[in-house]
């Protein structure tokens, strides 16, 4: 039937193909567009490469060459950068301020299990140490590890 229609149609193949591929492309942009995680762009791209292909009369290996080739090549190259570029810096550390500032040890600090609590701007933080440190101690906040806080005595 493909045979026969190909006669008849000498481009019919390579539109209904070339269509096909930007019918995929179409759909993965909107997938991107409604749920954005730069994955399906990159389909959408390659795609388009397999439609020009299609279009040209390229045939089925070509095509599908193309289209792995192309996608594969936009997602080593412009992944990592509009990710830095859309995903801006994350979320702001609620620690980082903390650094440099003085607390008050409120649960003593023992570092051979690993707990400790001090008062730090009026909120009550947990703290390590490489020493033991006894309640009531002034500490310095040196650097924090997530949400503890890494101190040292003032």
């Amino acid at each position: 039937m493909i045979q026969i229609l190909s006669r008849l149609f000498p481009s019919w193949f390579a539109e209904v193909s070339a269509l096909t591929w930007l019918g995929l492309a179409l759909l993965a942009a909107v997938l991107e567009i409604s749920l954005p995680h730069f994955g399906c762009m990159f389909i959408s791209v390659g795609a388009v490469a397999a439609a020009a292909a299609a279009y040209f009369g390229y045939g089925i290996p070509t095509q599908i060459g193309s289209f792995v080739i192309v996608m594969t090549v936009s997602i080593v190259v412009l992944r990592a950068r509009l990710l830095d570029r859309v995903g801006g810096q994350g979320l702001p550390s609620r620690t980082g301020p903390l650094v440099g500032r003085h607390g008050i040890v409120t649960h003593d600090i023992d570092p051979t299990i690993g707990t400790g609590r001090i008062n730090v701007g009026g909120e009550d933080w947990a703290a390590r140490c490489g020493e033991p440190i006894p309640t009531g101690t002034k500490v310095r906040v040196v650097g924090a590890d997530g949400i503890v806080l890494e101190v040292m005595r003032a």
